[in-house]
């Protein structure tokens, strides 16, 4: 079977200004060196369905999306609407945000039918930081938390784990499962750093381990090594989520961690050797963030490369 590779040209339609760093150039930079790897040539293309509304409240309330409906009719007539100082919506956002659900739901349900071996979604906007109830952190809906809701509640997986290695806390996807007894997310994040939270939030479920500016691949292997996989293994998840930010490489001048592609490619190996164990290799990761485009590209790549191999 083939790694499932899914996205759509509407997330490439969702724009928050000409300087944002959360930019539809990323999703082209991911393109080109999947290309230029002769990585896309392996892989199978799917186009992201929209997600429809029963999938999306699965996971937020339904003032927050009569909130993100108001504002997109309003970003119609001003051309950018602000949800946050850093999270804008144009007409198209969306449509967008609903691709990029649609596409951890899809990955899901070819994963869990065996259709494909295991999936990544080059979708945007990212959605780690969006809580049931609020937008914020350039995203606007949960895309993973969607897929892991419709693998419990649609498929009835009972011990779904989600790994989240963006340089940020997903703190939207602790809101949405904290209280969760069939979701376990483990972390590593920048600390203290945007949004300031996980650390309080810890415990046999939420493994959030904050990693101090300025770590190393060394640092991030060692609390992989310590704490991830040992929860996970006590977990057995019968699947796997991957929040694949890439911002915490140390070329991306948006935080003050120090990974490189080879760490991706490793904590990839890691997850990949949980998910051979207790989850009949079932995997879909979703990118969140990284903003240095050529090592996104190549992070992107190595992560890939991995899903391909396993």
């Amino acid at each position: 079977m083939h790694t499932a590779f899914i996205s759509h040209p509407d997330c490439l339609l969702h724009d928050m200004g000409s300087f944002h760093p959360e930019s539809p150039a990323r999703l082209r930079a991911i393109e080109d060196a999947l290309t230029a790897s002769g990585l896309m040539d392996k892989l199978e293309r799917h186009a992201a369905p929209l997600a429809t509304p029963a999938q999306v409240k699965r996971v937020h309330t339904p003032e927050h999306i009569a909130l993100l409906d108001a504002v997109a009719s309003r970003a119609l007539s001003t051309g950018l609407a602000y949800l946050d100082p850093d999270t804008a919506m144009n007409w198209h956002s969306l449509k967008a945000a609903y691709r990029a659900v649609g596409a951890v739901i899809l990955a899901t349900d070819l994963v869990i039918g065996k259709k494909v071996k295991n999936a990544f979604c080059s979708v945007r906007p990212p959605g780690h930081h969006a809580e049931r109830d609020l937008a914020m952190g350039f995203c606007l809906l949960n895309n993973i938390a969607a897929g892991v809701a419709h693998a419990v509640e649609a498929h009835a997986l009972q011990r779904v784990a989600v790994v989240d290695f963006d340089v940020h806390h997903g703190n939207g996807t602790e809101d949405i499962f904290r209280d969760d007894p069939r979701v376990m997310m483990v972390s590593t994040f920048q600390h203290p750093f945007y949004p300031y939270s996980g650390v309080a939030g810890r415990s046999e479920r939420m493994v959030n381990i904050p990693l101090a500016a300025g770590s190393n691949g060394q640092a991030f292997r060692e609390a992989v090594n310590e704490f991830w996989l040992p929860s996970l293994e006590k977990f057995k998840p019968r699947m796997l989520f991957i929040s694949a930010g890439f911002d915490a490489h140390r070329d991306d001048d948006l935080a003050s961690l120090n990974l490189t592609e080879d760490d991706y490619a490793w904590v990839t190996e890691r997850i990949a050797e949980v998910a051979n164990r207790y989850a009949d290799n079932r995997i879909v990761s979703s990118l969140e963030g990284g903003y240095a485009l050529p090592a996104l590209g190549r992070s992107v790549a190595a992560h890939v490369k991995v899903l391909i191999d396993s």
